[in-house]
């Protein structure tokens, strides 16, 4: 199947947003088209999905438990409203089997996206090193079928438990060397904002190493300092929204104060996101 040209100029950009420089990738993770459109309008090089956002807008717990064709309909709805490259978080991939490993990376290709997060966790224990290295090595050559440089961002769980000890450690630099072999370009340590400690991974990781940030880590340009090259907020954008509408609906409620509505778009400024697309008919 001949690649799209969109998909290989902006599978080509997001890999360069990875190199060194002074700045890292700051992405801010969103959920449907109108986040979207809203995080490119505040600036951002590139949008990324976040799995527990997805689910919690279509009514499912995260880990796993939306449905496959929901999950790639909502990341649909996402490329079609940015003109940036598109990262999608595929948790564990949608599909234990081979054929269903395939089927979701030719999908998210389908979809126009760029780039995916795959996970090692999803159960306990994390997935053994040489399965999902394996799994890593189906994604490649499934993508480079399609002749896409599809970003392989490899997210490896072992900081979750919330121990750091030297095991951990040794256990992330094994996966990523692992990972990385298999086709990886990227790794993703969620659950450390330690800055020594990433800087420690970041030394020895040959590769744009990731980081989950939120309320009390450092600061990007801090984590950059540390040798983070990928900044990344997860459900933590739709958690802020969705705390939002809490608050408005708990003061409407009770006391019927409005307060909450002050400083909201207005319904021109919303309409104004999505310029020139058809109505719906039917």
């Amino acid at each position: 199947m001949t690649p799209h040209r969109g998909s290989v100029t902006k599978a080509k950009l997001f890999h360069q947003l990875h190199d060194a420089g002074p700045n890292p990738l700051v992405l801010v993770n969103v959920w449907d088209a109108a986040s979207a459109r809203i995080v490119q309008e505040a600036g951002a090089t590139a949008i990324a999905t976040s799995s527990s956002a997805v689910s919690w807008s279509l009514g499912f717990q995260d880990g796993d438990h939306v449905p496959w064709g929901l999950a790639l309909a909502a990341l649909g709805r996402v490329v079609g409203a940015t003109s940036l490259p598109v990262t999608a978080d595929i948790e564990t991939g949608y599909g234990r089997t081979d054929d269903e490993l395939r089927a979701t990376i030719h999908a998210v290709l389908d979809a126009g996206a760029v780039g995916i997060n795959i996970e090692d966790s999803g159960n306990e224990p994390l997935t053994e090193i040489g399965e999902q290295s394996r799994r890593i090595a189906l994604i490649r050559a499934t993508a480079d079928e399609r002749g896409i440089p599809l970003f392989i961002n490899a997210r490896t769980d072992t900081y979750l438990s919330g121990k750091f000890t030297d095991a951990e450690y040794e256990e992330t630099l094994q996966r990523a060397e692992s990972y990385l072999q298999a086709g990886a370009d990227g790794i993703f340590v969620p659950g450390v904002v330690d800055l020594h400690v990433l800087h420690e991974l970041s030394s020895r990781i040959p590769a744009p190493l990731n980081a989950l940030a939120g309320v009390g880590a450092p600061s990007p340009l801090e984590l950059h300092d540390a040798g983070v090259r990928r900044v990344s907020i997860g459900g933590n954008t739709a958690k802020a929204a969705y705390a939002k509408v809490a608050r408005v609906a708990t003061e409407i409620l009770g006391d019927g104060n409005w307060s909450g509505l002050a400083g909201t778009r207005s319904h021109d400024e919303m309409d104004a996101l999505f310029p020139q697309r058809p109505k719906f008919l039917g």
